[in-house]
């Protein structure tokens, strides 16, 4: 079995298409990526701040604080217009004449002293993802409702301090029962797995293909068969090989994203990468890794059984392409709102591990359900394992 492990080993290093996969996609290509991202949506934020957008405003002369503040504000330009109904003023922003139609009804009055709300339609392009316009009005708004509070109170005799009685009779000071470490796991510790856990999946998937598959499309598969060596100890070469290949892979993405992270993070005065590490010990960490290692034994064993089956190298990529959705859909139901670590979801695969992991980094595991979230996933491992000997025992699996 060593020995085989060994041979796979050392063909997968001579393999350019492998140390991709492993080493250089982890190291440099993914924070580039991600880096590049970060670049680009922030300087689409950017330009879309500092975008000038026109926009009209009917009867301005019934709210000229309000209409003052818009025209002076920086991303907006007041154009004139004769429309005056609003679905005249919608029809022309469709058409690009302008972005935002403000209407102020024809009898309102700032200085009313009458205890009634004014409706005002605000008329613009809500499908963007950032309703910059609409953020920018709710400012100016909100603003100007507030003169128009303080006026008011001020005309019936409320000044000062009884203002913020009157507007606000109860005003809340929260007070978290939660240590820092707990917030900062709550809001990262489910991220942590979304990354580990298909970054162990990726892996072993590339391997997986070459040493099974790729054999039998490159003729060695039959040339291993006959060697003095039983085919237990074959497949168990072949599965230490996935499994090492997937261990890698996420150990150097995470030591390069964490890397990366805190040197980034120290240029740009971010230290979140720094909190992180700081909040879990290595008694966590040796967890984390506890939890990961029969998880990958389990994607190395179904890789590998598919990759066993499959004729070709090509067809073995399309058995294996749509299990990655597989694996996402049970890391996204632990990010779900709601859905916290018990003795239920300790026994759902890969959704227990996230939801353990989230736990260790809050610092708030069960120990008792961890066993039972690692016992579990062993025992899962140790099926699919014993499926995948008994898959390579067939000749018919073999040489299809």
């Amino acid at each position: 079995m060593w020995q085989v492990y060994l041979k796979e080993l050392l063909e997968l290093s001579r393999d350019r298409k492998t140390l991709m996969f492993v080493i250089l996609l982890p190291v440099l290509i993914f924070p580039v990526i991600f880096g590049l991202l970060g670049l680009v949506a922030a300087n689409v934020t950017a330009s879309a701040q500092a975008e000038e957008h026109k926009y009209v405003i009917i009867n301005a002369d019934k709210a000229p604080a309000f209409a003052e503040q818009l025209f002076y504000h920086k991303n907006f330009k007041q154009v004139s217009t004769e429309l005056a109904e609003p679905e005249a003023l919608r029809q022309a922003i469709r058409d690009g004449q302008f972005d935002l139609a403000v209407i102020i009804p024809a009898d309102f009055a700032a200085g009313s002293t009458e205890l009634a709300q004014s409706q005002w339609t605000v008329i613009y392009n809500t499908a963007p993802v950032l309703d910059l316009i609409g953020n920018y009005l709710k400012d100016l708004v909100k603003d100007y409702s507030r003169q128009l509070q303080l006026a008011r109170l001020e005309a019936v005799g409320v000044t000062g301090k009884q203002v913020d009685a009157v507007l606000e009779p109860v005003q809340i000071n929260k007070v978290s029962s939660a240590e820092n470490r707990e917030n900062l796991g709550e809001k990262l510790g489910g991220w942590i797995a979304y990354l580990l856990v298909p970054l162990c999946f990726m892996g072993c998937s590339y391997p997986a293909i070459d040493i099974a598959a790729g054999e039998k499309e490159r003729g060695t598969l039959e040339t291993l068969l006959i060697c003095p060596i039983s085919r237990t100890s074959l497949v168990l070469g072949k599965f230490l090989t996935v499994l090492t290949t997937g261990l890698a892979t996420a150990l150097i993405t995470v030591l390069s994203f964490g890397g990366w992270g805190y040197l980034i993070g120290s240029l740009a005065g971010v230290d979140v990468v720094a909190k992180a590490m700081s909040a879990l010990g290595f008694g966590d960490l040796m967890l984390i890794l506890a939890m990961l290692i029969p998880l990958t034994m389990i994607f190395a064993s179904a890789l590998l059984s598919l990759s066993i089956y499959a004729r070709s190298f090509k067809e073995a990529q399309n058995y294996i392409g749509p299990m990655s959705i597989l694996v996402f859909v049970p890391l996204a139901l632990a990010l779900l709102p709601g859905v916290e670590l018990n003795w239920k979801t300790a026994l759902i695969p890969m959704t227990n591990i996230s939801l353990c992991i989230k736990e260790l980094v809050k610092g708030t595991i069960d120990m008792g359900i961890l066993t039972l979230v690692i016992a579990s996933t062993v025992v899962l491992a140790g099926v699919l394992i014993a499926f995948c000997v008994n898959w390579f025992q067939r000749e018919k699996v073999l040489f299809r």
